[in-house]
Order: C-alpha cells, then sequence, then structure tokens
C-alpha cells in the first residue's frame, strides 16, 4: 500500500482535488491511502475524498512563512512516512515545495504537466528550457517523491466517497517566523481566467489589448494574454496563458497575434474549439487550430466585432 500527502492550500481547497487524479496515475494499480494536509483551511472541499484530514489550527502561523510550514511537512513525514507529497504549483507552493525536497533530501519536480507509469517505473514530465522542449525525468531511489502540479493541468474524475478520518495535528516541532501580513490588496483582475468559458487572448501581434475587452464582452468571455505581451508590462501576469502562467481550458480559445510556442500551448487543456488569427499561416498555434484566419488581429476583431451587432440587431 502506498501513502500519499497532498497539500491542501488554503484558498485552493476545490483546485487541490486535481492532485488526487495525478495520484491516480502516479500508483494507476495500487492501492493507496490519500493523506490531506491542511493548515487553518476549511477542509469541507475534501472532505470524503481523501482517506485521512490532517488538520492543523494555529492562528500564530502565517500563510506565508515558509520556514514554519517547511517545518510542519518536515514533522508530518517523519510521523507517517509517505511514498509521495504533491503541492500545487501556486506561488507558496512553489516557495514551500523546494524547502521541504531540501529537508527531506529527496528530489523535486517542479510543474508538471504528465506522469507515466511503466510497471512501476515512474516517470515525470515537464517543461523545460522556458517550454522549449518536454522532459521525461524518471523517479529512482527510495523517496519520497515530490512534485508540484499546475493548476488545471489535471482533472480529477473520482465519484466514489470515503469516511475521511480527521486528525488534529498536536506535538508538531515547528517553529514561527518573523513574517507579519500587514496588509492586503484586491487583485486588480476581477476574473479567473481558468473559469472563463470563452477567453480572447492577445499575443506580440496584437498590438492594442485594450481594443479585445469589446468582443469579449459580446461573446460573455474574457481577455487573456501570452508570455510576450505580459512581460512588456502591457497587461498584469494574473492573465497570463501558459507554461509560466495559467493552464486554462474554455470552450472557445481565440488566438490573437499569437505565435504558439510550446511554453504557451502548454497552457491549452482540452479545448474543444480555437480559432488563431495570425499573418503567419505557418505559425504553430494555427497547427492545433480549428480555424486559421491569415491577417492582422486588430482588423478582424473590428469585423467581427461589427457582424455580432449587427447579428444582434435583427
Amino acid at each position: 500500500m502506498k501513502k500519499v500527502l497532498v497539500y491542501v492550500e488554503d484558498g485552493y481547497a476545490q483546485e487541490s482535488l486535481s492532485l488526487l487524479e495525478a495520484v491516480r496515475q502516479l500508483y494507476p494499480d495500487q492501492h493507496v491511502e490519500t493523506y490531506a494536509l491542511l493548515i487553518n483551511s476549511d477542509a469541507s472541499a475534501i472532505d470524503g475524498v481523501c482517506d485521512v484530514l490532517l488538520t492543523l489550527e494555529d492562528g500564530t502561523l502565517q500563510p506565508f512563512d515558509q520556514k514554519g510550514l517547511c517545518d510542519v511537512f518536515t514533522s508530518v513525514h517523519t510521523r507517517y512516512s509517505f511514498d509521495a507529497i504533491l503541492f500545487l504549483a501556486t506561488p507558496m507552493g512553489r516557495c514551500i515545495a523546494p524547502s521541504v525536497s531540501m529537508r527531506l533530501e529527496t528530489g523535486l519536480v517542479a510543474d508538471v504537466t504528465a506522469i507515466a507509469n511503466d510497471d512501476g517505473q515512474i516517470s515525470l514530465i515537464r517543461p523545460a528550457y522556458s517550454g522549449k522542449i518536454m522532459a521525461g525525468i524518471r523517479i529512482k531511489g527510495e523517496g519520497p517523491v515530490m512534485m508540484s502540479i499546475r493548476i488545471g493541468v489535471f482533472t480529477y474524475q473520482g465519484t466514489d466517497t470515503v469516511q475521511s478520518t480527521n486528525i488534529g495535528l498536536e506535538g508538531l516541532d515547528y517553529r514561527h517566523g518573523n513574517i507579519k501580513v500587514m496588509g492586503t490588496k484586491e487583485k486588480k483582475i476581477p476574473y479567473d481566467i481558468r473559469e472563463s468559458d470563452v477567453l480572447i487572448s492577445g499575443g506580440a501581434g496584437c498590438s492594442d489589448m485594450e481594443s479585445l475587452q469589446d468582443l469579449a464582452d459580446l461573446l460573455g468571455g474574457h481577455v487573456s494574454a501570452s508570455r510576450a505581451v505580459v512581460d512588456k508590462g502591457i497587461v498584469p501576469r494574473a492573465i497570463q496563458v501558459g507554461q509560466s502562467g495559467k493552464t486554462v481550458s474554455p470552450s472557445l480559445y481565440i488566438a490573437l497575434g499569437i505565435h504558439g510556442a510550446l511554453q504557451h500551448v502548454e497552457g491549452l487543456k482540452d479545448i474543444p474549439h480555437i480559432i488563431s488569427v495570425n499573418t503567419n499561416k505557418d505559425a504553430p498555434i494555427c497547427s492545433i487550430s480549428d480555424i486559421v484566419v491569415e491577417g492582422d488581429a486588430l482588423p478582424f476583431v473590428a469585423k467581427l466585432i461589427r457582424r455580432i451587432k449587427e447579428g444582434q440587431q435583427r
């Protein structure tokens, strides 16, 4: 039997269910006992899904206290001895996971996008060299196997419920850092592109990102962007699609002036319909598109907006 720990980060309980699909692919033919670690967070979303809920309630342990959280993970692993530990690749998950792996003297594979298990030989797939290639890391040694997984890459398919055992963690050896939350600031972007059914996405070939909002409003969708636009500071990273941004699964994805390097394509998951508008019909994004429009993005947007409005007036 394998014992696996998944970290249910506060505010990401629903997204953490995807970690259980990764666990299923990690050990497809073995009985697995799943443990969820929750630190000052609500367990309702994961209750009945994981076998054991390990809960720690300590209001003095700040959510950004990397040293303290690392101590908690180390103590929990020492107590239960897990075969694998999984994190979501959130900003905090990306901070904690390397520290925990160093403390446990084991390897860490970050931003895993696929898992292969060939007769017990585990390989973890992730983008490398800024998304230019996909690397397969074969797992050897005693473990525990550690990885971080980007939100939206795996989709939890489980339907069975279990009787979760809730264990309140006591007697853990961890310190409290000097980090304090001095204030909070609301996100400037009022939506999450991972929840959008329609995305109008602009790239380096789209010179006016603001003009995309009208089209997004007409289609009941939102605006997103490629890394090239984000790196120029035109739009915030919160709406970036790609390996270093977010993984999205809308019903319709309209790519405007996006070249479509592997780094960007890695952020597109199970999208039924992709429309690309590009001056280069041989751009990589075009090869995965259902419809390719050869031309400038902005004239296309203006004409499409006009046609939609004309149809609404009929």
